[in-house]
């Protein structure tokens, strides 16, 4: 029986991150990649809302800001070997547990990679919250 995980900050789990730019287009459901787990509301709250950042393949260019993940973290933690990037300019927000999140491929229904290192999420957080203050941050609620 699969199980969904605690959503703890800086747990990589799958979910249909959507982008905004799918948003705009009148989508409602994104493709299924790994995605970062910034922050969760309380656990008393219900429903409980988390927010989500994508990580991709594609280097971030133009607006698009990005922190590259090191190769041995992505190994730690079992993701593939090309470089991949969180992406802190744009966010999911959706309830927790929710529909979009899937089991990792060849898991037996682990829905979670595992946790980036504090460090590394410490640097992504800081640069989300800065992005986020400056208005510079896309939301979109699910």
């Amino acid at each position: 029986m699969a199980s969904i995980p605690e959503p703890k900050p800086g747990l990589v789990v799958r979910y249909d991150y959507l982008w905004s730019r799918e948003a705009s287009a009148g989508l409602d459901q994104g493709k299924d990649r790994p995605a970062c787990l910034v922050a969760a509301s309380d656990s008393l709250a219900s429903p409980r809302y988390v927010v989500l950042l994508p990580i991709t393949h594609t280097p971030p260019s133009g607006e698009i800001v990005g922190i590259e993940i090191p190769p041995k973290v992505k190994q730690a933690i079992g993701l593939d070997d090309a470089p991949s990037w969180v992406i802190v300019s744009e966010h999911n927000i959706d309830e927790w547990p929710n529909g979009g999140l899937s089991p990792v491929p060849g898991s037996e229904g682990m829905f979670a990679y595992g946790f980036i290192p504090p460090g590394l999420f410490a640097t992504i957080k800081g640069k989300f919250l800065d992005l986020a203050k400056a208005r510079k941050s896309d939301s979109v609620r699910r």
